[in-house]
């Protein structure tokens, strides 16, 4: 039974991995006291209710937009909705699903043959291109931290802090070894938003910049350092433009 202190809320996935829904649930010590404050009107990963379309405290989107069908339903989720919150990666930029270059129809005919000839289909969208975001959590997938701490922030009448700082403040404060300088590895850290508390890095793994791009990020000098790791150019436009960054020469177009 729905409380005054309870939020309404519906989950809603279009093009993506369900990822995003999976480090919710995974916050398995937490999930009871989670369920005293939230009342599920759509979640696919818990329940096989479908979307009622009715009016809602918040609405989680998890994906990017790549139909007509698609953003109409979006459409409609922000109209039944009082607060819509984008994501992980695919919502905020398009992630993974943007990377595919060229013809679409051609992609398309590739991996689903001749049954994709009347499909309507554009290139994967962020879901700020059709409606108005409320919130945004970054990540591929989100921190299970930020989601909690959302949720909990928005049943109080506010949003949780952000460190508007790089991974590699992050990995400076962890001292961690600089993958970029130290090892000459591809490393976004340095244009990366914090919030992961350098995850990959401090495990050797260099930072893909999953989370999006910091404010005022010098990409320039970044792509300076990408050429000293042996990336050619257009190795580096790709990786920068991964996860929704700009490509060398274009950061104030």
């Amino acid at each position: 039974m729905r409380t005054t202190s309870s939020l309404k809320l519906s989950w809603v996935r279009f093009t993506s991995c369900s990822g995003c829904q999976l480090m919710l649930l995974n916050c398995e010590t937490s999930l009871n006291e989670l369920a005293r404050i939230v009342e599920l009107d759509a979640f696919p990963l818990v329940s096989s209710a479908g979307d009622r379309s009715e009016p809602v405290d918040i609405a989680l989107v998890e994906g990017s937009l790549s139909t007509p069908e698609e953003v109409e339903r979006l459409l409609a989720i922000r109209r039944h909705s009082r607060l819509l919150v984008a994501v992980g990666a695919c919502a905020l930029n398009g992630g993974i699903n943007a990377l595919v270059k060229g013809e679409r129809r051609s992609c398309l005919a590739g991996i689903y043959g001749e049954q994709s000839a009347g499909w309507d289909s554009f290139p994967p969208q962020p879901v700020h291109h059709f409606v108005r975001v409320d919130w945004q959590i970054p990540g591929c997938p989100p921190e299970r931290r930020e989601l909690l701490e959302s949720l909990g922030s928005i049943l109080h009448g506010g949003w949780p802090g952000r460190q508007l700082m790089p991974v590699c403040m992050e990995c400076r404060c962890n001292e961690n070894r600089c993958l970029l300088v130290e090892d000459h590895a591809p490393c976004l850290g340095p244009i990366t938003l914090a919030g992961c508390n350098a995850s990959c890095p401090a495990r050797g793994v260099p930072c893909e910049g999953c989370r999006g791009v910091v404010p005022e990020a010098n990409r320039d000098e970044l792509y300076r350092l990408l050429l000293e790791t042996g990336l050619s150019v257009q190795e580096i436009q790709h990786r920068l433009e991964r996860f929704g960054g700009t490509p060398h020469g274009q950061a104030d177009r």
